[in-house]
C-alpha cells in the first residue's frame, strides 16, 4: 500500500488511527497488538504471500536475539558470538537469496559463457530495510544493550509501517522505549496538528515536485538507454531532472513517514535534512539518508578499523563501505560503480581536508568564494554519481556523461534559437547548433529545474520549518545553528505554528498534493 493512494489516505489510515486510540484507553498491550496487526496488513497489500516471510524474519530475530541477551547476561561471550555471527548470516543469507541470486547467477553467465538459470526472484518490498533494522537489533543484544525483550514491541518496532517499506533505519532503544509509554497510547492535538502538516508537506513534495519533474528525466535516461546521441543540454537537463526528483521523492517520503508516526505519538530519526546544500561528500552523507549512513558507519565502517589503524586503512575501509552500501541500494553494476565513486569521493573528501588545513590560510577556506566552490564541486559530483545510480545500464550512463561533458556538442531547439534574435549568430559562431522540435520540452525541463533547484538550495527544509514542535528524534547539528539564523534572517514567516494563517496554507498543500495523486506512483527507495 502506498502512503499516497487514495485507499491509504481514506481508508486505512482513518480505521487505524481511531481504532488504536479507541482500544488504548482500555489496553495498551492490544492497542500496540493492533498497530503491529496493521502493520503486517499494511505490508501484505503488496503481495500476502510475502508476510510470511516477514512474520517468520521476525520470529528467528527475536528468538536469537533474546539468545544472545542470555548468553551475554551469563557471561558465555564465545556462545553470544557463535549466535551473533549464525543470526546475522541467516539475515544476510535471506536478503542475499531474494536481491542478488538473480544478479549475481547473471553475471556469472556472462563472466563464465554458461547458461545457468534460475526461476525470476520476486524481491520483497523492504526486505533491505526490515533486515538492517533487525541486523542492528542483534548486534546492539550482544553488546548487552537490549533492555525490553517485550515480543508485540519487538514486531510492532520491525513492522511498524510508516518506516516499514522505505525506513527510515531504526535502532530498538530508539522506538521500543516510546510503545511502552502510556502517553503513545493517548491522543494529542498537537501530535494531530503537527502530524498531518508534516505529511501533507511530504505528499505535496511526492505527488506536486517529484513525479512533475519526472516526466522530464524518464525520457532523456531512455534515449541514452536505446543508443541514442544526447547533447549537452540535453543530458544536462535529464541528470538535473532526476537529481531533483529523487530529491523530492525521497524527502516526500522522509517526511511522510515522521508525520504518520508523529500522528501516533512516535517519533522517527530524522532521515533527510537538505543534502543538496552540502559544502563536502562527508557532509552529503551526514544528510542524505541519515540513519543508513549511521548503520554503515556503526556496524559496518567501525567494524573494519574505521581511522583507528592509519591513514591508508581509513580509505579502504571508506571504499569498501561504500561499495557495499552501493550494492545495498540495487543488485546491479550500475549501484556498485555508484557506491565506488562515493568511497572515492569520500577518500579524496578526507585526503583534501588534511591536505587543506596545512596549505591554505583559514580566512579562505570559511570565505564565500570557498564555500561556493565547494558546494558546485560537491553538487556537480553527486550529480554524476546519480547518473550511473539512475542509469538502466553501463553503456547508458557513459552516453549520458558524454552528452554532459560536451562530447557530443551544443544545441538548442530551433524555434528557441529563432527567438535569440541578434544573440544567435553569436552562439553559432561557438559551435552552438539546432535541431527540429522539442521546444517546449525543452523550456519545460529546464524551468522546472531552475525553480526546484533554488528551493532545494535556498529554502527551509520541513524539519527546519517544524522545528519549535520536535518533529523527529534528532536534529541535523553540524552548522545547524548558522543555518537557521540565516534562514531566520531570509524567511522570518516560515515558522509553523499552529494559527489559522497556517492551518489554511496547509490545506492548500495538502489539496494540491491529494489532487495531483492522479496515477499510482511508487516512491523511488521502494525498489531497494
Amino acid at each position: 500500500m502506498l502512503f499516497n493512494s487514495y485507499p491509504f489516505l481514506f481508508l486505512y489510515l482513518p480505521v487505524v488511527f481511531a481504532a488504536f486510540f479507541v482500544i488504548g484507553r482500555f489496553s495498551r498491550p492490544l492497542a500496540a497488538l493492533w498497530l503491529f496487526a496493521a502493520s503486517l496488513f499494511f505490508y501484505g497489500w503488496w503481495n500476502p504471500a510475502y508476510v510470511s516471510l516477514l512474520i517468520g524474519s521476525i520470529l528467528f530475530n527475536f528468538a536469537m536475539g533474546s539468545a544472545i541477551s542470555h548468553a551475554h547476561q551469563q557471561g558465555g561471550a564465545a556462545r553470544a558470538k557463535g549466535l551473533l555471527i549464525a543470526a546475522v548470516g541467516g539475515d544476510l543469507a535471506l536478503l542475499g537469496y531474494y536481491k542478488y541470486a538473480n544478479f549475481f547467477l547473471a553475471s556469472t553467465n556472462q563472466l563464465l559463457g554458461t547458461g545457468w538459470h534460475l526461476q525470476e526472484v520476486i524481491l520483497p518490498l523492504g526486505i533491505s530495510f526490515f533486515t538492517f533494522t533487525q541486523i542492528a537489533f542483534l548486534v546492539d543484544a550482544y553488546r548487552g544493550e537490549v533492555k525490553e525483550r517485550n515480543f508485540i514491541h519487538y514486531g510492532l518496532f520491525v513492522t511498524y509501517f510508516p518506516h516499514l517499506i522505505a525506513g527510515p533505519v531504526l535502532h530498538h532503544k530508539e522506538m521500543m522505549p516510546q510503545f511502552a509509554q502510556p502517553h503513545t497510547y493517548r491522543p494529542h492535538w498537537e501530535n494531530l496538528s503537527v502530524g498531518l502538516s508534516i505529511f501533507f508537506i511530504g505528499l505535496f513534495k511526492k505527488t506536486v515536485l517529484a513525479d512533475g519533474i519526472a516526466q522530464y528525466s524518464t525520457p532523456v535516461f531512455d534515449a541514452a538507454a536505446a543508443g541514442q546521441t544526447l547533447t549537452l543540454f540535453e543530458a544536462w537537463g535529464g541528470a538535473l531532472a532526476y537529481t531533483l526528483q529523487l530529491y523530492f521523492d525521497f524527502s516526500g517520503y522522509s517526511d511522510m513517514a515522521i508525520g504518520l508516526s508523529r500522528l501516533f505519538g512516535v517519533r522517527l530519526p530524522l532521515n533527510f535534512h537538505s543534502p543538496y546544500k552540502a559544502t563536502s561528500i562527508v557532509e552529503f552523507w551526514r544528510r542524505w539518508h541519515m540513519t543508513l549512513s549511521r548503520f554503515l558507519r556503526d556496524y559496518l565502517y567501525f567494524a573494519l578499523g574505521g581511522n583507528r589503524k592509519g591513514r591508508m586503512r581509513r580509505y579502504v575501509n571508506l571504499m569498501v563501505t561504500m561499495l557495499l552500501g552501493g550494492l545495498w541500494h540495487g543488485a546491479g553494476w550500475t549501484f556498485v560503480i555508484w557506491g565506488g565513486l562515493h568511497g572515492l569521493y569520500l577518500c579524496i573528501n578526507h585526503a583534501w581536508t588534511h591536505l587543506a588545513g596545512r596549505v591554505l590560510p583559514d580566512r579562505f577556506l570559511t570565505s564565500r568564494v570557498a564555500k561556493l566552490l565547494a558546494w558546485t564541486v560537491t553538487f556537480t559530483a553527486v550529480v554524476v554519481g546519480w547518473v550511473f545510480f539512475r542509469a538502466a545500464s553501463f553503456d547508458a550512463a557513459i552516453a549520458m556523461l558524454q552528452g554532459m561533458a560536451g562530447l557530443n556538442g551544443v544545441a538548442i531547439p530551433n524555434a528557441l534559437a529563432a527567438r535569440l534574435g541578434g544573440a544567435w549568430p553569436l552562439l553559432a559562431g561557438h559551435g552552438f547548433t539546432t535541431y527540429l522540435g522539442g521546444g517546449s520540452q525543452f523550456i519545460f525541463t529546464w524551468s522546472w529545474t531552475i525553480v526546484l533547484l533554488a528551493i532545494v538550495v535556498t529554502m527551509p527544509n520541513t524539519q527546519q520549518i517544524m522545528r519549535h514542535f520536535e518533529p523527529a528524534l534528532q536534529r541535523y547539528r553540524a552548522g545547524a545553528q548558522s543555518e537557521l539564523r540565516l534562514l531566520r534572517r531570509l524567511y522570518p514567516a516560515l515558522s509553523w505554528k499552529p494559527r489559522i494563517h497556517w492551518a489554511l496554507v496547509t490545506g492548500v498543500i495538502a489539496a494540491s498534493g491529494v489532487l495531483a495523486m492522479s496515477r499510482v506512483s511508487e516512491f523511488l527507495y521502494f525498489q531497494f
